[in-house]
């Protein structure tokens, strides 16, 4: 069976650092840091104090009030920059084939603030005050759903949950029924809203999170010698991605070819990588196998990079395994330094920020890298964002349960 093309032609964004594509892309040059203290409740109690919220977004821009509040804010965040995304697309849906344009959308914890409100209201008001909408606003493959509904979409309609690896694991499947012909388009990404009382206690309880509440501008560290945990972030982002024929036939604006992807399993352990690397640098050299290019031809990688000690120490050694000295060309940059983490969305936004790079020519930076751990050694692009002509680049994601997803690149060329 042949292998058709992939293109991406469509992309909207919501994170910490712009509430849409432009801004977004903006943030990441310029090195903008996305941290600040807690809004959304009182963080007295907690261990952490800070994280990377949305700043100023408001739902009702893109979608009906009324629907809004009967939307969880990862829905809300998943629905607008699909809206985003499609307009970004130029199609028009009544010259598409809606029974072969389909949605893939994850989220890796889904409605957890919407689970958290209906349990307060239980607990004070018994079964009869738990909101009817509770269960389609909580569940996660609600933002598919409403994707599909609102746009009619009626070919390949799913969600999928592996915690960090979410919404690459979505670009990727939804990628694979486009080249192998069982759709012509597919809505794609992921979205999360977990900046919330029990996750940001739940991941202090597995001391997953950075405790830096003096210096909160700083705690999103990757590969550097004081880094002490992630720093949480929330919100989207959507591709439209497209079989290469049905792009041109209709003029559209390309913004770079998905080529390979990468799925592996550690087969290891609930929340630690794999000693060594090994099922990321499984996940690297599949993507690699699948793009059908030589390891040498990657010139970027937007590194997983969590500022965790052990997944930082993990992918820097899986990259110096599959590269060799190439490890020491490349330019390697983690931008969830500037977002934060985004979890299931986290795939998403960096695979955005990865087209983009390839196709401005311009790698984001690592902010906050002052001095690099010992066994962090590459490139990580510090501080600056660096220009460079690339043309194949990957963008890897690890989750809790060993899930690994890379996703392969190349810069669109007519």
């Amino acid at each position: 069976m042949s292998k058709r093309r992939v293109v991406v032609t469509g992309m909207g964004a919501v994170t910490p650092i712009g509430n849409s594509l432009s801004e977004f892309w903006e943030g990441l040059v310029t090195g903008k840091n996305g941290a600040n203290l807690i809004t959304k409740f009182d963080f007295s109690n907690f261990n952490t104090h800070f994280a990377c919220e949305l700043k100023d977004f408001d739902a009702s821009q893109y979608i009906d009030r009324k629907a809004v509040r009967r939307m969880d804010p990862f829905t809300q965040y998943a629905l607008t920059t699909a809206i985003m995304a499609m307009e970004d697309s130029g199609l028009d849906l009544e010259k598409v084939d809606k029974e072969r344009f389909g949605v893939i959308y994850g989220s890796g914890i889904g409605g957890m603030d919407t689970f958290e409100t209906q349990h307060t209201n239980f607990i004070n008001g018994g079964p009869r005050k738990i909101s009817p909408f509770f269960v389609p606003m909580m569940i996660s493959d609600i933002a598919a759903g409403q994707i599909s509904i609102k746009y009619g979409l009626k070919g390949p309609n799913y969600a999928t949950t592996s915690a960090c690896a979410t919404s690459s694991h979505a670009i990727a499947d939804a990628f694979i029924l486009v080249q192998r012909g069982s759709a012509d388009l597919m809505v794609c990404g992921g979205a999360e809203a977990a900046i919330t009382p029990m996750s940001i206690g739940g991941f202090n309880a597995a001391r997953a999170i950075s405790t830096w509440n003096d210096k909160y501008e700083k705690a999103s560290r990757p590969f550097d010698k004081d880094r002490n945990g992630f720093v949480m972030g929330e919100g989207s982002g959507t591709l439209i991605i497209e079989e290469y024929e049905h792009a041109l036939n209709r003029g559209a604006k390309i913004y770079g070819e998905i080529i390979g992807v990468g799925l592996t399993g550690d087969a290891y352990h609930i929340t630690a990588p794999a000693p060594h690397g090994e099922g990321a640098f499984r996940s690297m050299r599949e993507a690699v196998k699948d793009a059908g290019i030589e390891p040498e031809k990657i010139d970027y990688i937007n590194a997983h990079g969590t500022s965790t000690e052990l997944n930082d120490k993990h992918e820097t050694e899986a990259i110096k395994r599959l590269f060799g000295d190439h490890a020491y060309q490349m330019l390697v940059s983690s931008t969830k330094s500037m977002t934060g983490h985004l979890l299931g969305a986290a795939g998403a936004i960096e695979a955005i920020a990865t087209i983009l790079a390839l196709k401005n020519g311009i790698v984001p930076p690592t902010i906050n890298l002052d001095e690099p751990s010992e066994d962090c050694d590459l490139n990580y692009v510090p501080y600056n964002s660096v220009k460079k002509d690339i043309k194949y680049a990957l963008s890897n994601t690890f989750g809790f349960g060993g899930h690994n997803a890379t996703l392969c690149f190349k810069k669109y060329e007519e």
